[in-house]
C-alpha cells in the first residue's frame, strides 16, 4: 500500500489528487490530509441547500463538491480527513466499519474511551460524532474517505451547515446535523493538530505489511493541477451539478410583498415566476424572461439586473432585495 504524503491544504487540490490516484495508479492508497476552511458537499445534494450562503461568504468558506454520497460536512485546519482507496472486491462497497477500523485502533491506542463505530457510516467517542465516512467506486476500486474532528471550530461548523428555514424541495440527500465533539477534548495528553497527524499515518503504517512511502512528483502535481482547473474549482462542479430543485421566498419590501417561485435544474434556471401585490409599468413575464437559462448564482443575476430597469416591472424594487428574494 502506498502512504501518500503531502502538505497541501487546498480542498481542491485534496479532491483532485483522489481523482488522480484512483484513475492513475493500480496500487492501494493510504492519504492522511487537512483543508483549509471548507464545506464538502455530498455528490448527490442540493448544494445551495445545504450551507448557510451568508455566513459561508463572510468567513470564506471554500465548496467543494465531493465524489462520493452521504451529507456536507466542514473542515478546517483542526480537522483531518483520511482517505484509502482499495482494489478489494465491488461487492464490499458500503463496508464503511472495515475501513473505519484502523483509525478507531488508532483513537483506542491513545488511551480515549467509548470509541466505535455508529450507525451507518460514524465514528463516535462518548456517543458523539467525530468522524463520517463516505465512500465511491470507479474502474473496480473503492475510494473510502471520512473526516476526523480533531481540533475543529464547532462554531464555524455549525454556522456553515446552518441553513436558513427550509425554503427548497428536492430529492437531494439531507445532511444530518448529530451531536458532534473534538477528539482533543477526550484526550489526556493532547497533542498538536500535526503530531496527531503523524502519529495516525505511523498506527496505520505499523498495522501494515508493505507499506511504502509517496510523496507527488512535479508531474503528478501539474497532472492534479489540470483536475482542479476543469472541475474541482468550477461552478459547474459545485454548485451546478446540484440535483434539480424548486425554490420558493418572499418577503416585504416598499413595492409591496414579492413572492418568487424557481426552478432549476442542472445550476441553470428553467422557470422562474413572480407574484405579488407589487405595482409595475412593465409585464412581468418579460421581467421573468430575462432569468430563463441563466445560472442560479449571485454574480450571474447581478450582473442580469445591472442592465435592466427592474423597477419598470417591480415599482421601486432594489436590485439587493431581488438578490435578496433568490439567495437568503
Amino acid at each position: 500500500m502506498l502512504i501518500v504524503k503531502h502538505d497541501y491544504m487546498n480542498p481542491y487540490f485534496n479532491h483532485a489528487a483522489e481523482d488522480y490516484l484512483m484513475e492513475n495508479f493500480n496500487q492501494e492508497c493510504f492519504i492522511l490530509w487537512r483543508n483549509t476552511k471548507s464545506i464538502l458537499v455530498g455528490k448527490n445534494q442540493n448544494t445551495l441547500s445545504e450551507i448557510n450562503l451568508d455566513y459561508v461568504k463572510e468567513k470564506d468558506i471554500t465548496i467543494v463538491r465531493r465524489m462520493s454520497g452521504g451529507g456536507a460536512v466542514f473542515c478546517d485546519e483542526g480537522n483531518l480527513c483520511f482517505t484509502f482507496i482499495s482494489n478489494i472486491d465491488e461487492s464490499k462497497f458500503a463496508d464503511f466499519e472495515s475501513f473505519a477500523r484502523p483509525i478507531i485502533s488508532s483513537l483506542i491506542n491513545l488511551g480515549i474511551k467509548d470509541v466505535e463505530f455508529s450507525g451507518r457510516n460514524d465514528i463516535t467517542i462518548d456517543g458523539k460524532k467525530i468522524s463520517g465516512n463516505a465512500q465511491y467506486r470507479h474502474k473496480g476500486r473503492i475510494l473510502h474517505h471520512g473526516t476526523l474532528l480533531y481540533s475543529a471550530d464547532l462554531s464555524e461548523l455549525i454556522g456553515g451547515l446552518n441553513v436558513r428555514p427550509v425554503k427548497f424541495k428536492d430529492k437531494a440527500v439531507k445532511s444530518v446535523k448529530g451531536r458532534v465533539t473534538n477528539i482533543v477534548n477526550h484526550m489526556e495528553n493532547p497533542l498538536s493538530v500535526e503530531d496527531f497527524k503523524e502519529y495516525v499515518i505511523n498506527h496505520v503504517v505499523s498495522n501494515l505489511e508493505d507499506a511504502k512511502i509517496y510523496e507527488f512528483t512535479e508531474h503528478d502535481i501539474s497532472e492534479i493541477q489540470k483536475i482542479i482547473d476543469n472541475k474541482y474549482s468550477t461552478w459547474e462542479w459545485n454548485f451546478g451539478n446540484s440535483p434539480k430543485y424548486d425554490f420558493h421566498s418572499e418577503d416585504k419590501f416598499a413595492s409591496g410583498v414579492v413572492e418568487v417561485f424557481v426552478n432549476v435544474e442542472k445550476g441553470l434556471i428553467k422557470e422562474i415566476k413572480f407574484c405579488g401585490d407589487f405595482f409595475g409599468k412593465k409585464d412581468i413575464g418579460e421581467f421573468e424572461s430575462y432569468f430563463i437559462g441563466k445560472k442560479h448564482d449571485e454574480e450571474e443575476i447581478k450582473n442580469i439586473l445591472s442592465e435592466i430597469d427592474a423597477t419598470s416591472y417591480i415599482n421601486n424594487i432594489k436590485t439587493e432585495e431581488i438578490i435578496s428574494l433568490l439567495f437568503n
